[in-house]
């Protein structure tokens, strides 16, 4: 099904996380990917496991198609040299085409795609393409309309522009994991790798924005975000703390630092977690665990953050009373925000989950029909669209070769 980015053809030299993140945005838009892999050994994240995607004997019958095709299969064949399933995370809706950037027949064919894509997506260190032959004026020079957007680590220039960026580093530089964890004295990462993921939406908004100027200028701009600045963007209230009342934030476990009580509390059966965000939600919560609202030591959100210790005691006495349904239950009836903690595996098989598209299918040429994680955009009045799986490395070759011998358009992406 058509997006609204359909006819945009997004040029994918991304690998590991915030680039391939990035540009599998672009593809749930709708625009076409065509993934750029070095031949024999693809997307370093391909190898990133256990665990690994493993086909049940000979492929099936999707692959079984791709052969009569004429797909060619990965070197070595994926049942013999599995991709990881973190490869199949961030790599829907893409082509697959090798290209070996360090020989003159693979400079050749990056200038012709250059030439015929809308977008450029790069995720390499500060310099590389520039000592490839592919700066930023060369390919404008190649395609004055091609929007080049590329993500770093670090920055592309400053004092530590040149550092590599991996997502844990960065987490830890950038502040993350100092307000992460039970106390200050045990900073903890995000069980999520956050700053690559954040990084790959910051670039995936600053695509469409420099899309949405083409249309006025007729000219691609170059967008640029990191690791780094996609952390620090985020720090919200965190980093207000500091700049404007200059508190340096500290971890304080699963309790909201600025408001109470908001956070996890434990009941006879495990943890619940609550949001208690205003003075309304608190005149609510109050009595269900059988605190006056009017108590002076918690009347207002200020005195209940500064006694938050007290307050925790006092709620956790009275939690302690009933399960998480129990208590679940009575909080929904009283309009508390309240929830329990699930599991990932608990989270797929949600019906609320489910209900929001946040689960899709697609036929792997050798895994056949898999389930992934799903796009978090819907668009209303749009027909849920078609996806196609993460592809095996150079699945495309031949037939993004072919596009390129046809005629070329009078502009991409009109």
């Amino acid at each position: 099904m058509p997006g609204p980015l359909d006819g945009i053809v997004v040029l994918d030299m991304t690998r590991a996380l915030a680039g391939p993140h990035a540009t599998m945005m672009l593809g749930d838009l709708g625009a076409r990917v065509i993934k750029i892999e070095q031949p024999g050994t693809g997307d370093e994240s391909r190898r990133w496991g256990p665990p690994f995607a493993v086909a049940a004997g000979a492929a099936g019958a999707a692959g079984r198609k791709a052969q009569a095709d004429g797909t060619p299969a990965s070197p070595g064949g994926l049942t013999a040299n599995p991709d990881s399933t973190y490869f199949l995370s961030c790599n829907r809706n893409k082509e697959s085409v090798t290209c070996d950037l360090a020989a003159e027949e693979g400079k050749e064919l990056l200038r012709r795609l250059v030439a015929r894509c809308d977008v450029l997506v790069e995720n390499f260190r500060p310099g590389v393409l520039d000592r490839l032959g592919f700066s930023c004026g060369r390919l404008h020079e190649l395609n004055p309309r091609l929007v080049i957007c590329s993500i770093t680590g670090f920055g592309h220039d400053g004092p530590e522009g040149a550092r590599p960026g991996y997502d844990q580093i960065v987490q830890g530089e950038a502040g993350l994991m100092s307000v992460t964890g039970m106390d200050p004295a045990h900073p903890v990462k995000a069980g999520l790798s956050i700053a690559d993921v954040l990084a790959g939406m910051n670039a995936a908004l600053g695509v469409v924005a420099a899309l949405h100027e083409r249309t006025a200028t007729g000219l691609g701009r170059v967008v640029r975000t990191s690791l780094l600045a996609s952390i620090v963007g985020a720090h919200a209230f965190q980093g207000t703390r500091w700049t404007v009342a200059r508190e340096v934030p500290v971890a304080t476990g699963n309790h909201h630092p600025s408001i109470a009580p908001y956070g996890a509390f434990r009941c006879a059966d495990g943890l619940i977690q609550v949001a208690v965000a205003n003075e309304g939600l608190w005149r609510c919560f109050a009595p269900v665990v059988g605190i006056d609202p009017a108590d002076g030591r918690f009347a207002e959100n200020q005195l209940r953050v500064g006694r938050r210790a007290e307050l925790i005691a006092e709620i956790e006495r009275a939690l302690a009373g009933g399960d998480r349904a129990h208590w679940l239950a009575l909080f929904a009836q009283a309009g508390v925000p309240a929830g329990s903690i699930r599991a990932i595996d608990e989270v797929y098989e949600w019906d609320q989950t489910r209900s929001q598209g946040l689960v899709i299918s697609v036929d792997h040429p050798v895994l056949g029909r898999i389930e992934l994680p799903g796009p978090a955009l819907r668009f209303d009045g749009a027909a849920p669209r078609d996806h196609t799986p993460p592809p095996v490395l150079g699945q495309h070759d031949v037939a993004v070769r072919a596009w390129l011998d046809q005629d070329v358009p009078a502009a991409a992406g009109d």
